[in-house]
């Protein structure tokens, strides 16, 4: 059930402090890779109205060095630290100096599960690297996500599972060889290294925003009243407490599937709290009953409201991003479902401080990663109705 809730302790524990370290830089590494370019940040006055506040701007990650997601920035930056180790190379190298090392391990494969955009990142690094992939898919995905995981050259392995139980099992499977390198976004005791990699590459979208921000003459500390996240085991989430849980002057708010709400329901324990599956949801990329262990800590020190959304909220949020120009899949649009529901309310308003004067930033994580359910919630059959 839809459901909005302020955190019983508003940033109430300590924040970790951000993966600084001087041997690299994620932003840094992105700018060599091919194709790199900001992603928009798009002022929308049309949403503001639907919302009731001052200003909403949406940092648009429909199209993201070649992919329709942000997963891309974390994949390539965890996958680069992780070779980098491997080899003994500088993660200060450029992403063609990267290419020139990996050589030697040509022959070794990169592995992770995946309900869609992460492992097709993870395979589509692997292609730009001459290396081999094989993505771990759950029972549910839908044929067009693993057939693009398989445009991008990778072996899709079909679990008859949930997302959870493939995540254990793609872990399994990559410990019994030597030359699998498992490159997950979601972490678990003795896994902790290589996520936390995927959550710092994350930072490049921060980075662009505060920019982008500042462009447009506003002070990035001041100027965000409240930011909405997607989230699934949180890694994402994670980015955004970690740039924005410091700034007094912003609230954060996750936004996950009704039956898939594992973060709403750990805040409001105050510990990590499984929903258990099968998860249906549409918002495919959200559909995870379990948080990341390194991502916990980060979200209950940065988080200050929870909210769940249905799916009829998902496709009606996908259609406003869509008469407003942006292209969102339903795990992108999650952030508009989940902040229409929070402006909705007088009470949840006054709770994160909204005034028909605020300030909203809504991230929309992907373009339509799955065409055909995207054409099926905007009420169309026709590929030419894509947007362009």
């Amino acid at each position: 059930m839809p459901d909005f809730a302020m955190t019983p302790s508003p940033r109430g524990g300590s924040l970790p402090a951000p993966g600084h370290d001087p041997r690299g830089n994620p932003r840094r590494f992105h700018r060599t890779m091919p194709g790199y370019d900001r992603t928009p940040l798009v002022e929308s006055p049309d949403l503001a109205r639907t919302l009731e506040v001052g200003r909403v701007f949406v940092k648009n990650e429909q199209s993201r060095l070649g992919l329709p997601s942000f997963k891309i920035l974390g994949s390539s930056w965890g996958v680069h630290r992780t070779l980098c180790d491997l080899l003994g190379l500088d993660p200060a190298i450029s992403f063609d100096d990267l290419r020139r090392a990996a050589g030697p391990l040509r022959d070794h494969v990169l592995t992770c599960a995946t309900d869609g955009n992460h492992g097709r990142a993870v395979a589509h690094m692997a292609g730009l690297l001459g290396m081999r992939a094989r993505i771990y898919v759950p029972l549910d995905v839908s044929a067009s996500r693993a057939a693009a995981i398989e445009g991008e050259g990778a072996q899709v392995v079909r679990v008859f599972a949930g997302y959870d139980d493939t995540v254990r099992y793609a872990a399994e499977q990559a410990a019994r060889d030597d030359r699998d390198i498992l490159v997950s976004d979601t972490s678990w005791p003795g896994y902790e290294t290589v996520p936390r990699h995927v959550i710092d590459g994350y930072a490049t979208i921060f980075d662009e925003v505060d920019e982008q921000l500042a462009e447009a003459g506003l002070d990035p500390a001041e100027a965000v009243d409240l930011v909405v996240v997607p989230t699934g085991v949180g890694a994402f989430a994670a980015a955004v407490g970690l740039r924005f849980g410091p700034r007094a002057a912003t609230r954060v708010a996750t936004v996950e599937p009704d039956a898939a709400d594992c973060a709403h329901r750990s805040l409001a324990a105050g510990a990590p709290t499984a929903v258990q599956g099968p998860h249906h949801s549409i918002m495919a990329g959200l559909n995870c009953g379990e948080l990341s262990v390194i991502a916990w800590p980060i979200l209950q020190a940065a988080v200050d409201a929870t909210i769940t959304v249905d799916d009829d909220a998902a496709r009606e949020a996908m259609r406003l991003f869509a008469r407003a120009g942006i292209e969102a899949g339903e795990s992108g649009a999650a952030s508009l479902a989940g902040a229409r529901l929070a402006c909705a309310d007088q009470a949840s308003r006054t709770a994160l401080g909204l005034t028909r004067h605020s300030t909203v930033l809504l991230l929309n994580t992907e373009g339509a990663s799955d065409p055909a359910s995207y054409l099926d919630a905007m009420g169309r059959q026709d590929a030419g109705a894509l947007p362009a």
